[in-house]
């Protein structure tokens, strides 16, 4: 079922959904089991499954030539959301990225998706690899989330890259996208975002999930600023709760957004993790209260590959 059916059939209450991080090349998929099942008893909609780019090492070899070695640290992403299909009867919604793919890729990556009966996607342009200092596409790849939109919206026409093809087939993908409540890290301004966050309307995204944030006036200004733009389609806040004392640095650096200067002073005075813990699952569930009263139609959770604290967050709202 698409996302927008989801939500059109709640009628007005809000929903429960989360993200999970495929496991690390060379482990089992029963470590995602271990992670859901607590999580399945409060009914998601949909489970989104994070990918993962391939990233390149260079290692020297004889001669002082270095040789160029592959690293795939989270492969499997269509079989992990195949698996959570089949054994949780919930729609599993794979991200596709321009980052690592060429069009064909992505067309091929579409087609295995569709024959699966999966019926939504997350586009997302993904993240440099740490040898680049600014992104850089595949050849012949997207550079853009907005034209990898596009692309899906295509093949949902039965618009193929070989236009000699015959007796196509359509795709059916409802296309998800990401917003930035405090813009990108890349971008000049938050206005100059919601710009381009409306072109991937425009090229046929459905709704937006946003990127987390720690102070829900930050939503609110962004959803406001959305509406102003003419964007209608759905926002759905994404949320994560703080889990460790590291992350009052971390989490700035590596996502580009403030942490309340409440929250971070509160922070300061826990003795430790297990407190800086508890401390963010009280935080997340008021941010969560607040959110379910303005009326958003499902709140989303970044597992991060731990569910222990969404878990008692869900138990006090779900």
């Amino acid at each position: 079922m698409k996302v927008l059916e989801h939500i059109e059939n709640a009628k007005g209450k809000t929903q429960f959904s989360f993200e999970i991080l495929p496991p690390l090349k060379g482990q089992n998929i029963s470590q995602i089991f271990e992670q859901m099942n607590p999580l399945m008893e409060f009914k998601p909609p949909f489970v989104d499954v994070t990918y993962h780019r391939e990233e390149y090492l260079y290692k020297e070899v004889e001669n002082g030539y270095l040789q160029k070695k592959v690293v795939r640290k989270r492969p499997g992403t269509v079989g992990i959301c195949a698996a959570i299909q089949n054994r949780y009867n919930v729609d599993a919604i794979p991200h596709i990225l321009c980052g690592g793919f060429t069009k064909e890729d992505t067309e091929n990556f579409l087609i295995d998706l569709d024959f699966l009966g999966i019926d939504n996607v997350m586009a997302l342009r993904g993240d440099a690899v740490k040898s680049e200092t600014y992104f850089v596409p595949e050849k012949d790849g997207h550079l853009y989330a907005t034209e990898l939109v596009e692309q899906i919206a295509y093949l949902n026409k039965g618009t193929y890259i070989d236009e000699e093809l015959l007796n196509l087939a359509t795709t059916d993908f409802c296309i998800g996208v990401a917003g930035y409540p405090e813009k990108h890290m890349e971008a000049p301004s938050l206005d100059s975002d919601i710009h381009f966050l409306k072109k991937k309307i425009k090229n046929g995204a459905s709704y937006i999930v946003t990127q987390m944030f720690f102070d829900n006036n930050k939503f609110f200004n962004f959803v406001d600023k959305c509406r102003i733009a003419g964007i209608t389609v759905p926002i759905i806040p994404g949320l994560k709760p703080l889990a460790t004392r590291k992350q009052l640095n971390l989490i700035p650096h590596r996502f580009s957004l403030e942490l309340p200067e409440e929250l971070v002073r509160e922070v300061i005075k826990c003795k430790d993790n297990k407190a800086v813990r508890q401390l963010g699952v009280e935080w997340c569930t008021n941010q969560s209260q607040e959110l379910i009263a303005s009326g958003v139609p499902i709140l989303h959770y970044y597992s991060m590959g731990k569910s222990d604290n969404i878990n008692a967050i869900a138990e006090k709202l779900f």
